[in-house]
């Protein structure tokens, strides 16, 4: 039989919350740039937590060369220099993610395919089954 505190998910011995780890497992495709890092298109990924911040940190963990082909560390990593000027006043609503949190020029992470960004950033929820794709395309000039 269990105490008043097991059922509540706290530990008896201390009337602590007991630790929960929640466990994910999403569908993650790659283009482009990763697709060439990793040598693979698409894989299912498992790791602790349901937040595109907790894949991000465990992915990276077991990829680390991702990290550097995908996250901004910096303002101007994060921003494209063309040859169109911008203009000073941009059309609709623009959300960008907060420093250190942004992908470099041109690469992307959408969840289930709307960019993190139009979610809650890193912050987006993840669950299972879920679709994470990691996008950074070839660009070539002529």
């Amino acid at each position: 039989m269990q105490t008043t505190t097991e059922a509540a998910g706290q530990d008896a011995s201390t009337d602590a919350p007991a630790e929960r780890s929640t466990e994910t497992t999403v569908t993650v495709r790659c283009t482009g740039h990763v697709r060439t890092a990793l040598d693979r298109s698409e894989f299912e990924y498992r790791f602790e937590g349901d937040t595109l911040r907790e894949f991000l940190d465990a992915l990276f963990a077991d990829y680390p060369e991702l990290q550097d082909l995908l996250i901004a560390e910096s303002e101007d990593e994060s921003t494209a220099h063309g040859w169109a000027p911008t203009p000073e006043e941009l059309p609709g609503t623009w959300r960008k993610n907060p420093v250190g949190e942004q992908t470099v020029a041109y690469a992307r992470v959408l969840v289930n395919g709307r960019f993190n960004e139009n979610q809650e950033g890193f912050d987006t929820a993840l669950a299972d089954g879920d679709r994470v794709a990691l996008v950074y395309p070839f660009i070539f000039c002529c």
